[in-house]
């Protein structure tokens, strides 16, 4: 029998680069797949019930809002996968009233090109739970406000709604980031001069009437659309008065009496046409930026694919993830010598993406933050803020380094700094999880609680506290000194299936798919689509003057 020949280590190294492609490739297919739920919510059933009241699905009518040939930049698709499993926002409810699982969130929000201008767009899915509100649903709402609010954008609200969902009001009323938060935002915008536009074309109840009266310019469809503070079960119940849905609050009341609405329309499609020649009056929008021509990198997404490892907290290097990002895959660093061994850990740098100009703070090689490596993105996020450059992080840093000679040197000071000039960083900042995110290295690295304009993760991110193998390492030493304590002996086995638990465990509360359904990120985004998307963030980011960065009382 022939003896099997031994690979060399380029032949070795292709075949991993390979594997990688093939892995990454099932990845983002399973991705696709899982997107296809928030896209045919109820599927064939629920188109054919709304053809019988005359009314497009709402994915259809933002197709007919946006001009032809411009893409919906959707945000939040993964939101409320799963959740009521997940058990928080509250999980036994879900449960309870079989609602483990709200595919896209019960609404679509995403920015769409309307005459030339980027406008948020909010439409309530109501192929699922009559497109009430649930907990999750109102924090995706408010992260689409929130955006629109930064960036500047009008607001399209295509409302059908039957307000809060009933059996989660707790979850839902009172509180601040609430329903009433909603129309807290609408006003606040309205006042800075952000329009707000309402298409109803359908119910909207109690609250959710708010989102037609408090509208700029708000249009109602006869026969179709309807906004009243009761309904006519609870006006009956409330004055004992018998009242059609027409009569109490329809399109006619509001348009002719009321005043509460301005445009009366017969059609969805005559709302949509109404919609955007009101639109169109709205003034062009710059990019406050210095721009010049796209040119395509020189290696495309299937190259990011083979050089991103399939192990998460395998090593990586971050400049040929870059190259196939960049603009001619042209590269500026920073201080490239700067601490080898330690100061490399985070890659900085200028490129260009689709012609807009980028800093760019990235993780590379274990990801752990080092001293050297801390000083210089600190460095480096100060000169892109001083400059107004917008900035991307690539995050895949499991966390900053520990040790008495770490601590001594100053890791928690320096550390320090990298988060303050994170958090006071008033350039746009764009974050791309592309690996682990743990720890402290979520925050010196713009995880969501640091502000970016948008947060992204790819199927390889893994945000959670900590790693599972460090969390179960601490957790079971704690438990062996508990035992050993009450004088009693480890069960090993029992120990093993406990380490492998918190693995697994963190494992999935980590994955995409998990902190997507949360709303912890704006989207899973693959990589073919990563240049694009990325690019696009920052041109929309981009369409309000950049703020002036005051770095606080740093301890240089």
């Amino acid at each position: 029998m022939a003896e099997k020949k031994k690979m060399t280590r380029a032949e070795r190294l292709e075949a991993e680069r390979e594997a990688n492609l093939a892995y990454w490739t099932e990845q983002d297919d399973l991705l696709f797949k899982h997107r296809e739920e928030a896209y045919n919510v109820g599927g064939q059933k629920q188109l054919d019930r709304l053809a019988k009241q005359n009314k497009k699905s709402v994915r259809e009518l933002i197709t007919d809002i946006i001009d032809p040939g411009t893409e919906f930049y959707e945000l939040g698709l993964d939101v409320g996968y799963n959740i009521g499993k997940i058990r928080l926002y509250g999980g036994e409810i879900y449960e309870s009233e079989k609602r483990d699982h709200i595919p896209g969130g019960g609404i679509v929000t995403g920015v769409g090109v309307v005459h030339g201008k980027d406008v948020m767009i909010f439409a309530n899915e109501n192929r699922y739970a009559a497109g009430t509100y649930f907990p999750i649903t109102l924090k995706k709402h408010m992260r689409a406000q929130a955006i629109a609010e930064q960036c500047g954008l009008p607001c399209v609200y295509i409302a059908d709604s039957g307000g809060i969902n009933l059996p989660l009001q707790v979850g839902c009323f009172a509180d601040d980031g609430h329903f009433g938060t909603m129309f807290y935002n609408m006003c606040r915008m309205s006042a800075k001069g952000i329009k707000q536009y309402t298409l109803s074309t359908g119910g909207n109840t109690a609250g959710g009437a708010y989102i037609v009266y408090l509208a700029t310019e708000s249009i109602m469809i006869e026969k179709m659309a309807y906004a009243f503070l009761a309904g006519p079960p609870m006006v009956k119940s409330a004055i004992g008065e018998t009242v059609s849905m027409e009569d109490l609050g329809g399109a006619y009341v509001h348009t002719q009496h009321s005043g509460g609405c301005d445009h009366f329309v017969r059609s969805q499609a005559e709302g949509i046409q109404k919609l955007r020649d009101i639109i169109e009056f709205e003034p062009s929008q710059s990019l406050f930026t210095d721009r010049r021509e796209n040119r395509e990198p020189k290696f495309d997404f299937k190259e990011m694919m083979r050089v991103s490892p399939i192990d998460t907290y395998k090593y990586i290097n971050i400049k040929d993830t870059i190259k196939c990002l960049a603009d001619d895959s042209y590269f500026h660093e920073y201080k490239p010598t700067y601490g080898p061994g330690r100061g490399d850990s985070v890659v900085c740098g200028k490129m260009w993406m689709k012609g807009i100009p980028v800093g760019v703070v990235a993780s590379n090689a274990s990801g752990v933050i080092y001293i050297d490596a801390a000083r210089k993105a600190t460095e480096w996020m100060i000169r892109c803020g001083n400059s107004n450059l917008p900035v991307l992080f690539l995050q895949g840093s499991p966390g900053y380094m520990v040790g008495k000679a770490e601590e001594w040197g100053g890791i928690g000071k320096y550390g320090s700094d990298m988060v303050r000039t994170c958090t006071c960083l008033n350039s746009p900042k764009v974050t791309y999880v592309i690996g682990p995110d743990h720890g402290a290295a979520n925050y010196g690295m713009c995880g969501r609680a640091f502000k970016p304009k948008f947060a992204f993760t790819n199927m390889r991110g893994r945000t959670t506290v900590m790693s599972g193998e460090t969390a179960g390492f601490i957790v079971e030493t704690v438990r062996r000194k508990n035992i050993e304590a009450r004088g009693e002996t480890v069960n090993e086995e029992e120990m093993a299936k406990f380490r492998e638990m918190m693995r697994d465990r963190y494992d999935s509360e980590g994955h995409p798919f998990y902190t997507g359904s949360l709303n912890f990120h704006d989207g899973v985004v693959a990589f073919s689509e990563a240049r694009e998307k990325i690019a696009r963030a920052f041109e929309i980011a981009l369409r309000v003057p950049v703020q002036k960065s005051d770095w606080g009382d740093m301890k240089v």
